[in-house]
């Protein structure tokens, strides 16, 4: 290695020249306007320590070994040889290089010596002072504090022309405050630029954006760094100068024009320091911005349009910010599961941070356009009320624009719904079948085109297939399950009206309570654990997020429920026994009171219980089908080598990578760490009206939790805790908060859970919980629905649970009534 190279030598890289002289270089080759200059390289410095090395990590003040010896004569030669060639007595910039600086995850930034304004015989003792800033306290520590050890670390030197700048600074190819790319920020004062560099001076600073300036603030600049025969020193800036403008418009987008080169040449947003000397820019280092915000996108699909969106129902089985993988299966989910309650033109769902929201505003605008607003209570039964006072903004469309774009396709749907009943039971008879075939079939699948060729040819067709199947199962007796449940409680009360509403289990299981129920055979051996995965593991909190386990997959999961639920084997089926008693006594006292109507009202609930059945068991079966999309995702990641890359490609960008198409994967990064930041974020209001930014709505402090409307409407916080009689029963016990299924061993026996939301995959919670308060849902949701069956009393749908009730309240729970009172 040579001791001195040119200043566009392509030998000089980090281990030769160091970071700033190794990005100099490319800077110089790529005809950047970089000040003329060499580089005393690496072999330099260690042939110069060569004679003292083993004495520097030992000694009391490294730094005076260097004063201690001069430069070998040779090496002396050589760079006062490369100096002469700069010019006669040129002032020269002496800066240090390591090679563990400038690098894209830790700057080093200061960490070493530069010596300006430097002349003829100083230039040596100037190199020599460099070198020994390696082992200075400050780089020592820093060092230490990176874990690079130090016997790695060599220092090369740039010596390069002094530019006798009128005008020095700083510039960001990327707004460090805001992440934001768009933005090149300048800061810009007087004099050479260590005033600015070292923090003396408070700079002017101009954005640039578009190619244009954008904004700009002009400082009072009261030092600045000038020549003087003897090196430098800090001098008042001229009265005239201070409140100046350092930069004219036309030279901050010409400066911002060289800072796009240099960030396309290094390919990532970069800083950058410049001087400028009669109208001239000169650019005397760069290197990778530290510590800059992830560059991410905007997912929001709030900001459509002013309408009402909605986490309830489907957003409670879909609690999580969803890769973008996941989203391109739920979109598709919609599609064929959902598109009967759909407005063409019109989302009907919503991607908000990453969250699932399903637009209320087009449901409540075609209830008013075919005069069904006073039918509007069976959307409360499925999506929760809304707070009193939150007027929900309509569609932009007339009403007869929306009939006649609804009723083509609900006439369409109705048929494809009668047809698909007829070969329901088929489906359920089958899917369990032949969701393993799926799934063993793509483990052996060998290449990406032929996995790809297989979605196509298979994974699709069942996943469309178990969708319209769930689509059929929920289309079915809607209105028997509102008028059966209204009708009850008008005849019996609330309590009986849902003691004979259970038994939904009776004559068959019920889906929901498939885990819980797998786990009690599992824990009395009736059942292997292979036979629980099979049956229950695609059930669990997250069974729409592909990028998630199931349980099925995860031996630890089953211990840990198994673990958290050792009394399950009686809690659970004295849980039941007792529902069962508490039914049989309800139907005696209706036949009683209404002895000639005992038979059509068993009837009616039997069909009640018969399409809540089919509707949980054609989820269950299509939660089944994602376990398939999930295989599909995890062999696509190991046939294209690319991981859990995947998840963060859309389905088509997917299927285009499987056949050799991998564009895409640029912009992987940016997408991973937009679902980073959207996760960090707490779980965002039940009910948003209007454009919604979820970062900034996680920064207030006076966020609520329950709503949020653009609009400034204020809806009043309710001191009291009331939502929907869930299930009946009136109980008293400590309050659980928990946020997550992941906290569940958290729950002691008889405690009251207290929690958002749950989903099918809190329910081996349950049979430990006195009672279930839900700030979402409704009597459809998930947690009525078991908590009915088991007879636990339960509150959903309350808004402000987890906002009024703290971990450890002593609360009162009265399923009957909806209410929760807190306790003295």
């Amino acid at each position: 290695m040579k001791a001195v190279l040119p200043l566009d030598d392509a030998a000089a890289d980090l281990a030769t020249a160091g970071g700033k002289g190794a990005s100099l270089a490319r800077l110089t080759r790529a005809g950047l306007p970089v000040p003329a200059g060499f580089h005393i390289t690496t072999a330099a410095y260690r042939a110069f320590v060569s004679a003292f090395r083993d004495e520097l990590p030992h000694a009391e003040d490294p730094r005076a070994l260097f004063a201690a010896h001069d430069l070998p004569a040779g090496l002396a030669a050589e760079i006062r040889r490369a100096y002469e060639a700069l010019g006669d007595d040129v002032p020269v910039a002496v800066r240090s290089s390591a090679t563990a600086e400038d690098l894209p995850d830790m700057s080093f930034a200061g960490q070493q010596d530069t010596y300006l304004n430097v002349r003829g015989d100083a230039l040596l003792d100037a190199v020599r002072r460099c070198w020994a800033s390696l082992w200075n306290p400050r780089a020592i520590a820093y060092r230490d504090q990176h874990g690079v050890p130090h016997d790695d670390v060599a220092l090369a030197v740039v010596v390069q022309e002094l530019v006798d700048a009128d005008a020095a600074g700083v510039m960001f190819t990327a707004n460090p405050i805001s992440g934001a790319r768009d933005e090149t920020v300048v800061n810009a004062s007087w004099g050479l630029g260590e005033a600015v560099v070292g923090g003396q001076v408070t700079p002017d600073t101009v954005v640039v954006s578009g190619g244009a300036v954008t904004r700009e603030q002009v400082s009072d600049k009261t030092v600045m760094t000038v020549r003087t025969p003897d090196g430098t020193r800090e001098r008042p800036v001229p009265e005239e100068l201070r409140r100046a403008a350092v930069l004219d418009a036309a030279q901050a987008v010409e400066l911002a024009a060289i800072g796009a080169r240099i960030q396309s040449l290094y390919g990532t947003p970069m800083d950058v320091e410049w001087a400028r000397r009669d109208g001239r820019f000169a650019i005397v280092q760069a290197r990778p911005i530290t510590g800059l915000k992830p560059q991410v996108e905007e997912w929001n699909d709030s900001l459509k349009g002013e309408y009402l969106w909605t986490g309830g129902n489907l957003g409670e089985a879909i609690p999580d910010v969803m890769t973008p993988l996941t989203w391109s299966f739920v979109r598709l989910f919609i599609h064929e599961a959902m598109s009967a309650s759909a407005l063409p033109g019109f989302d009907l769902v919503g991607n908000i941070g990453g969250r699932f929201y399903m637009n209320l505003s087009v449901i409540h605008s075609i209830a008013g356009a075919l005069g069904m607003g006073g039918r509007l209570s069976a959307v409360e039964q499925v999506f929760g009320k809304l707070p009193p006072g939150l007027a929900v903004p309509m569609v932009p469309v007339s009403r007869w624009e929306i009939i006649k774009r609804v009723l083509p396709m609900a006439i369409g749907i109705r048929r494809r719904v009668r047809t698909n009943l007829k070969g329901m039971r088929a489906f359920l008879a089958t899917s369990q079948r032949r969701c393993e075939e799926l799934r063993a079939t793509i483990a052996a699948t060998g290449s990406g085109p032929e996995l790809a060729e297989l979605w196509e040819r298979e994974i699709r067709a069942h996943l469309v297939t178990s969708c319209r199947m769930l689509e059929a199962a929920g289309r079915q007796g809607g209105a028997t399950l509102v008028w059966t449940r209204d009708r009850l409680r008008k005849m019996m009360g609330e309590v009986d009206a849902e003691a004979m509403l259970t038994g939904v289990n009776t004559d068959g299981e019920l889906a929901s309570l498939g885990p819980v129920m797998g786990l009690s055979r599992l824990a009395r051996g009736e059942i292997t654990r292979d036979e629980f995965a099979r049956a229950y593991g695609h059930r669990g909190p997250h069974e729409f997020e592909v990028s998630i386990p199931r349980p099925g997959e995860d031996d630890a999961w089953i211990d840990a429920q198994l673990a958290g639920l050792r009394d399950l084997r009686a809690g659970t089926e004295a849980l039941l026994a007792r529902q069962r008693k508490a039914r049989e006594e309800a139907w005696a006292r209706f036949a009683g009171r209404y002895p000639r109507q005992e038979a059509r009202m068993r009837a009616r609930v039997q069909r009640w219980n018969a399409v809540v059945r089919d509707r949980e068991a054609t989820r269950s079966e299509n939660m089944r089908a994602f376990w398939v999309l999930r295989a599909f995702a995890v062999r696509a990641g190991e046939l294209s080598g690319r991981g859990d890359e995947v998840f963060f490609l859309s389905l088509d960008e997917l299927l285009a990578l499987l056949r050799g198409e991998s564009s895409a994967l640029e912009r992987v990064p940016v997408r991973r760490a937009t679902y980073e930041r959207y996760a960090a974020l707490p779980l965002y209001p039940a009910l948003i009206v209007g454009h919604f930014d979820p970062v900034r709505w996680a920064a207030d402090p006076a966020r609520r939790a329950d709503v949020y409307d653009a609009r400034g409407t204020a809806v009043p916080v309710s001191d009291t805790v009331k939502g929907f009689p869930g299930a009946p029963g009136i109980v008293e016990g400590v309050a659980r908060v928990i946020s997550g299924p992941e906290e569940g061993d958290r729950l002691k026996p008889g405690e009251i859970l207290v929690t958002t939301l749950t989903n099918v995959g809190w329910t081996p919670m349950f049979p430990r919980a006195a009672a279930v308060v839900t700030d979402m849902g409704a009597p459809l949701s998930h947690a009525s629905i078991v908590a009915r069956e088991l007879g636990i009393p339960a509150v959903v749908g309350t808004g402000n649970a987890t906002m009024r009730l703290r971990d450890g309240d002593r609360i009162r729970v009265d399923g009957e009534r909806g209410t929760v009172e807190l306790l003295a």
